[in-house]
């Protein structure tokens, strides 16, 4: 997000105000991401929020947090969905809707990429492994992968 003035240079190089301005912007985007990931959001509308276009606010967003504004949501929804469906008392399709995704088949898709298996078989594994661990040591244990980079962890209950 070059200021006006870097941009009337022609050196495309950002004051040190305005980088700051800048990420400052990101990362009221990616708060709204964390904090509304169960409502319908956009690209379109997360840009409108903090007055860029669509395109421009995600290569800034992946260039400062290595992923696109929509990677971040579904990641953070998935995140939701795994606690969810470790509880064991909700439906897939009732989860997919609690945590804002309108596609059953878009999230167990993106589910299975980020986690590595089905939600219903994730449901169906963790419903019950996880009793008496404590819930932060749960959190880290279970979250989902991002950008592949490795297989995602296991529980090792003994």
């Amino acid at each position: 997000m070059p200021s006006e003035s870097a941009q009337a240079r022609g050196d495309g190089a950002p004051d040190s105000a305005q980088r700051l301005r800048d990420l400052a912007s990101l990362r009221r985007v990616r708060d709204r991401i964390d904090r509304d990931y169960a409502q319908p959001l956009n690209v379109e509308a997360l840009a409108r929020g903090v007055n860029v276009s669509a395109g421009h606010l995600s290569r800034q967003f992946k260039a400062a947090y290595g992923e696109s504004p929509y990677s971040y949501l579904m990641t953070r929804r998935i995140e939701r969905a795994m606690a969810l469906l470790r509880r064991g008392d909700l439906t897939v399709t009732e989860v997919c809707f609690a945590v804002g995704c309108s596609s059953l088949g878009t999230f167990s898709t993106r589910f299975t990429e980020l986690v590595g298996t089905a939600p219903s078989r994730y449901r169906e594994q963790m419903a019950h492994a996880s009793a008496g661990i404590a819930s932060c040591v749960e959190k880290q244990v279970t979250r989902p992968v991002r950008n592949r980079e490795a297989p995602p962890p296991r529980l090792h209950l003994a």
